[in-house]
């Protein structure tokens, strides 16, 4: 039976390491500003960075949210991003994706200073991430690695297959994994929609990363005995009588439990991590512009 990864205890743990940093710079006259950019009515997003602000005002981040209407132009809400940009108050921007279809999305985030990119989704934080250099990790893959150290599980040299290519997740957790010399070294292999004969691949992974974005897409004879299961998926299979939402993950959990060594549950187990990992982003951009790291 596998280990339950506990990633609401884990993320618990980084806010309370993240409180002690916000405090010492509190006592050097420095505050931490995390800007939240939402455009449009979309409930989800609207759900996600209420979570965000709460976050923030648990730890003493300042938070400046600005809540734009559905119609808002590209041009108006890159001025916005310019402004936050040149407000050196401000330690980190983060504008909620999706936006609204009239807006491009790239055009967006390219407009955010790197330095201030705390969802690390520039082309110059992949850039860094890329090639190894120091920068803003985004939030879910950085939590994913949080997982492994914390719960020590050894990804030097292991087999790992990540099930999924998105910018998001599939290849930054792919390219943190591949680092040399950060206590990563794994062999990483990449599936997605197209590729062939999954199945096979996935029963090599010592460490099997599983963000397809299906639910139950993992089942067990698709896993090895005792591998290590990250489960980044939050699938909506369901609606409970009390209206709330029943969630699901990319991976058959109940069975594959059976048969893992460590598995995230879904909800429980990613998901409080990228948050956690956005306030490590944003302390970390203040230690930065104060010249402190």
């Amino acid at each position: 039976m596998a280990h339950i990864i506990n990633g609401i205890a884990v993320s618990q743990d980084i806010k309370n390491e993240l409180r002690a940093q916000i405090d010492v710079l509190k006592e050097q006259s420095i505050n931490v500003c995390l800007a939240t950019v939402l455009v449009g009515d979309d409930a989800a997003s609207h759900s996600y960075v209420k979570s965000k602000i709460k976050n923030c005002e648990e730890l003493g981040i300042i938070s400046r949210h600005f809540g734009l209407l559905q119609e808002t132009s590209q041009t108006d809400l890159l001025q916005l991003i310019d402004s936050l940009n040149s407000d050196k108050s401000v330690n980190g921007i983060l504008v909620q994706l999706p936006l609204p279809s009239h807006i491009n999305e790239d055009t967006v985030i390219n407009a955010i200073n790197a330095d201030k990119d705390v969802d690390g989704f520039t082309p110059a934080s992949t850039g860094r991430l890329l090639i190894g250099q120091e920068g803003f990790v985004p939030c879910t893959p950085a939590g994913i690695i949080e997982l492994l150290k914390r719960n020590n599980i050894n990804t030097i040299g292991a087999e790992v297959v990540v099930v999924g290519r998105s910018n998001i997740v599939g290849k930054p957790v792919a390219n943190l994994l591949l680092r040399k010399g950060q206590g990563a070294d794994a062999t990483v292999t990449i599936c997605h929609s197209r590729s062939k004969n999954i199945k096979e691949h996935t029963l090599r992974a010592d460490i099997l990363i599983a963000a397809i974005g299906k639910a139950k897409f993992i089942t067990a004879d698709m896993v090895k005995e005792d591998a290590v299961v990250i489960d980044v998926g939050v699938n909506r299979i369901g609606i409970a009588p009390s209206g709330k939402a029943i969630l699901a993950g990319d991976v058959d959990y109940v069975e594959v439990t059976k048969k893992a060594s460590y598995i995230t549950p879904v909800p429980g187990g990613v998901g409080p991590m990228t948050i956690a990992m956005l306030m490590k982003n944003t302390v970390k951009a203040a230690q930065i512009q104060a010249g402190l790291i």
